[in-house]
């Protein structure tokens, strides 16, 4: 499990997504019907995961200014931490906003570190 709150270890986490299945499978339920201390378990899980992505993405944003894709990793690093200053809950929906949250701080960090395309 990968619940660290105070961020001790995220910066020797290497981050190859092992969450993303978790994420797609959660993001799919319909009507679970996990005990509450499951669904706690699986928010830890997510949250924790949430915060290795969150430094990651800072650690990305170290980009030109005129570069609009930093502007964007700030806005979505507000919102992280918005978001994970909320206590966890043991309900499905506290779990899938929490899967919301990694598949968005993915989809970031898939986009600082594309490269430009080339201008002619």
């Amino acid at each position: 499990m990968l619940h660290d709150p105070h961020g001790l270890i995220e910066a020797q986490l290497p981050l190859d997504r092992p969450h993303e299945a978790l994420v797609t499978a959660v993001l799919a339920w319909t009507n679970p019907t996990l005990a509450a201390r499951d669904y706690e378990q699986i928010a830890l899980q997510l949250t924790g995961y949430a915060r290795a992505l969150a430094a990651d993405v800072t650690r990305h944003v170290a980009l030109p200014k005129h570069d609009g894709r930093s502007a964007l990793a700030d806005v979505i690093l507000r919102e992280t931490n918005r978001r994970l200053s909320v206590p966890t809950a043991g309900t499905a929906r506290c779990v899938q906003n929490r899967a919301r949250l990694v598949r968005a701080l993915y989809t970031r960090l898939d986009r600082l570190t594309e490269p430009l395309p080339a201008t002619a």
